[in-house]
């Protein structure tokens, strides 16, 4: 299997482990880190004990190259497609950065306020612990953001690129985006990112940092239905 046709369990059974829950058949980041799950596989066990990762009212998001199996017990809230880029090559700095400040646990709340803002994707409280975060402040408020999100043995993944609505048109999206593939590169890793593939103004802002399409992704919201929906279907 390529790693990257399953980022998520290539993550939470390497470099993110330890911010997961779940076994060698199924895992889920812990639930203040992030909503992402995925079974190792589309084995039947495999799909059960990923089924046992998801309690009442938490839904998680389910994010792989293959055709989503959705195991016995739980429903599709959501399903969309999504697309993968990879840069092919390593992804050159910014002229400028001296503005870029790494971003911390003093940064949380905001991080956690412009994200909710701007739904680059799910974030949560300990989302930034993913990653490495860089940001531009703009007279003390954090204007724009960019981080790393899945990480697995050769690959990180550029993802929470977004901008404040009272910034945007500067390209610190672009800056960021492109300060971020830079460091993974200097460490001699590949970056790659996920888009929804309706979103052209996003894959075109990849596409001339340099990222190409790798191939199309699929992503659904799965739930455990309640027991009023149960009951309602019997």
């Amino acid at each position: 299997m390529n790693l990257l046709d399953r980022p998520v369990w290539s993550a939470l059974s390497t470099a993110h482990r330890d911010l997961s829950l779940g076994d060698e058949l199924a895992r889920r980041y812990e639930p203040d880190v992030n909503r992402f799950a995925s079974a190792r596989d589309d084995s039947e066990a495999a799909l059960r004990a990923l089924t046992r990762l998801v309690p009442p009212s938490e839904p998680v998001f389910i994010l792989q190259v293959p055709q989503i199996r959705v195991p016995e017990g739980l429903t599709t809230i959501k399903a969309a497609q999504g697309v993968q880029m990879v840069a092919r090559s390593p992804v050159a700095a910014p002229g400028e950065a001296g503005d870029i400040v790494a971003l911390s646990d003093q940064d949380a709340a905001e991080m956690l306020a412009l994200a909710t803002l701007t739904e680059p994707g799910p974030f949560l409280r300990h989302t930034h612990r993913m990653g490495r975060f860089v940001g531009i402040r703009v007279d003390g408020r954090l204007a724009a953001m960019a981080g790393e999100r899945f990480h697995f043995p050769g690959f990180t993944e550029v993802s929470g690129v977004c901008t404040h609505p009272d910034f945007r048109g500067h390209g610190l999206a672009s800056r960021l985006s492109r300060h971020v593939a830079a460091a993974i590169a200097a460490r001699g890793e590949t970056a790659f990112l996920h888009a929804w593939k309706t979103n052209d103004a996003a894959i075109a802002l990849y596409r001339a940092l340099g990222f190409e399409w790798r191939c199309d992704v699929n992503v659904a919201v799965l739930a455990r239905p309640s027991e009023d929906s149960r009951q309602r279907q019997a």
